[in-house]
């Protein structure tokens, strides 16, 4: 059972413009059904255009004063912000599991020391925006140095199969560096942006900092991405829709981060841990129901342990209990939709044609969204199953011969996000690490990240990053500063152009 009752603690509305909770102005209403039973728990007005204007306009209008502040001041401010988050931190699990269908102890062990861990990296990283050491690099008549400045105003895009860390990703990199951000969350799935951007109001952070606009992608979404006011985007979710986001910011020449779709690869050689490895396929598939674009999705395995890893998958995968997210015994909690759940369906159900279902490929008996585990075997590299993004809580299984045939096949699609190698030879480690096209390559482990390491992809997986200090050269621009060190070299410079004159 849970006591977040969303009703109530969004009475006032779904948008945060401002510094405070209001009502959308689309005339639209859109309600948040709890993907495990199948029951409206909110119905909230949308917001439209005129909202993101509004949010926009706080953002411009907080943005000068938090860029101004010092690098201390923001640091200190983004600490208090994490504070907040650990003081909140079981309502913002209940809300997480709520509105999303995630077990309650991957919203309480993951998602929510996540965020907070988040915050409390770019509280520190605040402080260390250092640009290049200054330097006279003609000789010494000039001195030039680099000053790294904030952008602007940011306007986000974040999807539903992590609500809070996905807002934690966009927002803070954004504000520690000094600007001023607007995000949109996905409309199925607003609450914890909106407790967040709440929390940094309770710490001090000012109102206009962060506004969220909980409102639907072509209405909300395209007119944010559009606006003239806004000078970056950063978007994750769908290769397609990143497309269309895009087409969109390069009409105003925005600066673009996004980070899309993901297929990740899972190689185990002949030498590696069967055990570990069958643990790591199950865990690293079956992470939040699967909808995790770094989710394993394609497992290659070397052929003497092919047969092996099949069966201790299957077995492994029967053991997985599906149930009440809010249970703490729950493994498995729904899809984030019936509709999504659907869509997930069909791909199993097409890959009955060519594919044997090892185990899985059905609906439980239940009202909520759920779909059993399920693991594929013998199917084509280039079948649908295989090339095509579920998201959802279905492992593929390839056998391969050399190593240099299962890191083709690893790269063979046109995703680059995240991938796993699993082996105990330090050499085929390496080689793997460096020849697989992905963003992050984990060697004998699966879908651990870090707030001091960057994700980000390769390929159809987008470009720029998330987390760390790598993020900043997304959310701040460069400039350089010369000084002239001498009026003689001025008037010899003069010279060089004008002659005597």
């Amino acid at each position: 059972m849970h006591t977040f009752q969303a009703r109530d603690r969004f009475a006032d509305g779904a948008q945060y413009i401002a510094g405070r909770l209001t009502q959308g102005t689309s005339g639209r209403t859109h309600a948040v059904v709890d993907p495990a039973t199948g029951e409206e728990v909110l119905t909230y007005e949308l917001a439209g255009p005129k909202d993101v204007d509004t949010a926009v306009a706080a953002a411009a209008g907080a943005y000068d004063g938090w860029a101004a502040a010092s690098p201390g001041e923001r640091s200190d401010a983004m600490h208090r912000f994490a504070a907040e988050l650990s003081a909140r931190a079981e309502e913002l699990a209940q809300a997480e599991s709520l509105q999303c269908g995630k077990p309650i102890k991957l919203s309480r062990e993951f998602d929510v020391p996540g965020t907070i861990d988040n915050t409390a990296f770019f509280a520190g990283a605040a402080r260390h925006l250092a640009g290049q050491s200054a330097g006279e690099y003609d000789g010494g008549d000039h001195t030039s140095y680099v000053r790294r400045e904030p952008i602007g105003v940011v306007g986000s895009i974040a999807p539903w199969n992590y609500p809070l860390q996905m807002a934690a990703w966009k927002v803070l990199p954004a504000i520690a560096a000094g600007n001023t951000i607007v995000l949109k969350p996905s409309e199925l799935t607003p609450f914890t942006s909106l407790l967040f951007a709440e929390a940094a109001t309770a710490a001090g952070i000012p109102d206009g900092v962060v506004n969220i606009v909980s409102g639907a992608g072509q209405e909300a979404g395209e007119h944010l991405v559009g606006h003239p006011d806004v000078v970056m985007t950063s978007f994750t979710g769908s290769t397609g829709v990143g497309k269309r986001v895009a087409e969109v910011a390069t009409a105003t020449v925005k600066r673009l981060h996004l980070e899309l779709g993901g297929k990740a690869p899972f190689v185990v050689f002949d030498d590696a841990d069967l055990e570990a490895a069958v643990h790591g396929a199950v865990a690293g598939a079956l992470i939040n129901s699967g909808q995790d674009c770094t989710a394993a999705t394609r497992a290659y395995v070397q052929r003497p342990l092919y047969d092996a890893f099949v069966a201790g998958v299957a077995d492994l995968m029967a053991t997985v209990r599906l149930g009440d997210p809010f249970d703490p015994a729950t493994d498995l909690g729904p899809l984030i939709s019936h509709t999504h759940r659907d869509r997930v369906a069909a791909f199993v159900d097409r890959a009955r044609s060519y594919a044997r279902v090892v185990t899985g490929g059905e609906a439980p008996d239940h009202p909520g969204a759920y779909y059993k585990p399920t693991l594929i075997a013998d199917a084509a590299q280039d079948s649908e199953a295989v090339q095509a993004e579920i998201f959802g809580p279905v492992l593929v299984v390839l056998p391969f011969d050399s190593d240099a045939d299962g890191l083709r096949l690893a790269n063979d699609t046109p995703y680059g996000l995240a991938a796993s190698a699993w082996t105990r030879d330090v050499f085929r480690a390496g080689r793997a690490t460096r020849e697989i096209k992905a963003g992050c390559v984990w060697v004998n482990d699966h879908i651990p990240i870090l707030s001091e390491m960057p994700h980000g992809g390769y390929k159809a997986s987008g470009y720029g990053k998330d987390m760390s200090a790598y993020s900043f050269e997304e959310y701040t621009q460069i400039k350089h500063v010369m000084f002239d060190n001498t009026a003689v070299a001025r008037k010899d410079w003069h010279r060089t152009i004008f002659g005597d004159r």
